[in-house]
């Protein structure tokens, strides 16, 4: 008798299959199922601050279908047809963009620095995931991470693994040896060829020390889906090797990071506070300028005739400090709190493009009154202003990056095609600010692309 192998039987299977399948698919007519219209929520008689306006607009309605604004009236607006509708009444309160942060570090808020460094990475993880879900229901829709292993925390908020924030990732920032990244123990220097040190391992910081190892570090953050560049071009309050006015990396060497980006579509922000360091990294071709707390009337006027990004953070002496007094990193934070009136008054003088956020690090409390650090900037601007800054103009910033933003669309605004991060707020934000520091009690609605993480107009 013939043997069949196992190759020639699964040959004989298929072929059978296949025969069969063919001989349904030509006796059954092909029909194809029209797409199934997508959900909509209809939010009627609300105010809407748009994220620019100064004053609130009359009563109105929003439909929101699937994840963006469909329509914005004044007069009654029918669903969709087909569309499982819902319906949000309003009640007369404000609707507002979702709030962005364009200054924070993700992974490292909400922990001590301690913490960070020597636990297990899962906690880290789990910490970061607490805090990021913590930060969505206060209202922030949006942030921009500068610097940190914030690629897992991203990718699980957006699977819905876990509910948090859109965020714009930097990676790992990029400092020079004994800059304002490098988080190593003096015990670890002089550093042996080729060892990497724990943060650079985990992905939070990576120190390069001539411009081929920044171009080298700056690719690799953004092949791992780095949204925009953090670059340490100066010295900083939390590092232990560089005082405050050190200035960090040459013009060749930032200029590398510049270029790498610019070749993926995206830009370079650099930390930094002192007129020198700012000025070689805007000769290098930056398009942001992170802190400059001490920066001085002729820095400032170059930052707004060349167009730059003043992303600016209102730091003060108003909250307990991580470091003990007498401490150089508590001096050092003390001298650049000096320096934010002054910042703020030049930021007005010259006009500039300014962002806000808070760069809230290893320090839990802080992090749950995130929203102070909005609502105090009306020391130096108007309300309306300071909600402009934290919405439409924060989001003109996150669009800097170009083709590399992970989430297309419009943020910021109430405006019709726009993503739908919207916040609906009991009572004026306008005429009384403080009412977002109370998120648990004054915002009414959440919701990020559409979706509701919190409704109790019901």
């Amino acid at each position: 008798m013939y043997q069949l192998n196992k190759t020639s039987l699964y040959t004989v299977i298929g072929l059978c299959y296949g025969l069969a399948g063919l001989a349904q698919a030509q006796s059954t007519p092909q029909t194809t199922l029209p797409d199934a219209a997508p959900d909509a929520i209809l939010i009627e008689n609300v105010r809407i601050f748009n994220g620019s306006s100064e004053q609130l607009s009359p009563s109105s309605h929003v439909l929101v279908v699937g994840n963006l604004i469909k329509s914005i009236s004044k007069t009654p607006i029918a669903a969709p047809p087909g569309a499982k509708l819902t319906r949000i009444d309003g009640g007369g309160r404000t609707l507002m963009p979702g709030l962005i942060d364009n200054h924070t570090h993700m992974m490292m808020n909400s922990i001590s620095q301690l913490a960070v460094m020597t636990s297990d990475i899962g906690y880290v993880n789990l910490a970061a995931g607490a805090a990021a879900s913590k930060m969505l229901m206060r209202g922030y829709t949006s942030v921009r991470d500068l610097g940190g292993p914030v690629f897992g925390l991203k990718k699980g908020i957006d699977s819905g693994m876990v509910i948090g924030p859109r965020i714009w990732p930097s990676g790992a920032m990029v400092s020079q040896t004994g800059g304002h990244g490098d988080f190593r123990l003096p015990t670890e220097l002089p550093s042996a060829p080729g060892v990497f040190s724990y943060t650079e391992r985990i992905g939070a910081a990576m120190i390069a020390d001539d411009a081929a190892s920044v171009q080298k570090r700056v690719r690799e953050q953004l092949a791992l889906g780095a949204s925009q560049i953090k670059l340490m071009a100066g010295g900083g309050v939390t590092s232990s090797f560089d005082p405050l006015e050190v200035t960090q990396y040459t013009v060749e060497e930032i200029r590398a990071a510049v270029v790498a980006a610019e070749n993926w579509e995206t830009y370079v922000t650099v930390h930094a506070y002192t007129p020198r360091a700012v000025r070689q990294a805007i000769e290098a071709g930056v398009k942001c300028i992170d802190h400059g707390q001490l920066l001085d009337d002729a820095s400032a006027k170059l930052i707004a005739d060349k167009g730059i990004w003043w992303s600016m953070q209102p730091f003060a002496d108003d909250k307990p400090s991580n470091f003990a007094e007498g401490t150089p990193n508590r001096i050092k934070q003390l001298k650049m709190f000096s320096g934010t009136d002054s910042a703020y008054a030049l930021i007005k003088k010259y006009k500039i493009k300014t962002a806000w956020g808070t760069d809230i690090l290893f320090n839990a409390d802080t992090l749950a009154s995130q929203t102070e650090q909005l609502t105090k900037m009306v020391k130096w601007f108007a309300p309306a202003a300071v909600l402009k800054m934290a919405t439409a103009d924060n989001a003109q910033l996150l669009a800097l990056s170009g083709a590399r933003s992970p989430y297309p669309g419009k943020l910021g605004v109430v405006e019709e095609g726009a993503l739908a991060d919207l916040l609906l707020v009991d009572g004026d934000p306008i005429a009384n600010i403080k009412l977002l520091e109370d998120a648990s009690k004054n915002l009414w609605l959440i919701m990020k692309d559409g979706k509701v993480y919190k409704n109790i107009t019901h």
